[in-house]
């Protein structure tokens, strides 16, 4: 596998993992959020990641040089969950029911945040494995000296 194919790979990695911290972002900042555009609360969103094989440029699929082992990870869509919401009974709530019920997202912040700092550490692997090619690069240029 050639440099740059590794740094496909990896940041192909960081895209995916930007995209799914940009949707816990989004969760952490709308865990009390009543009232959207759709109408009811706030759904929770959650990325969906899907695989395919480091291919390229078309001499590589001519050549067949892919390891077809190596793959690029995508996120592939981003899901809204259908769990129900949380019932809060609060009667001085603009948006309460009836029996003064208000229908609040399902949102564990702390489930979030740890989802944050997983997506994180999977963030700062890529820029390791980033710069681990780009060091293995910088060293080969030195042995030419």
């Amino acid at each position: 596998m050639d440099y740059l194919k590794s740094l496909r790979i990896s940041a192909s990695g960081l895209a995916a993992n930007r995209k799914r911290m940009d949707a816990i972002a989004s969760n952490i900042a709308n865990a009390q959020t009543t009232r959207t555009k759709e109408g009811g609360p706030y759904r929770k969103k959650e990325v969906a990641f899907g695989s395919e094989p480091a291919r390229r440029t078309f001499s590589e699929i001519l050549e067949g040089e892919v390891d077809q082992n190596a793959q690029e990870v995508h996120a592939t869509e981003v899901i809204s969950s259908n769990k129900p919401p949380k019932l809060v009974y609060d009667p001085d709530h603009p948006d309460a029911n009836a029996k003064g019920y208000v229908a609040y997202p399902d949102i564990n912040v702390m489930e979030e945040m740890a989802n944050m700092i997983s997506a994180s550490r999977a963030y700062e692997a890529n820029i390791s494995a980033i710069n681990t090619s780009k060091g293995m690069a910088m060293k080969a240029l030195e042995i030419g000296k």
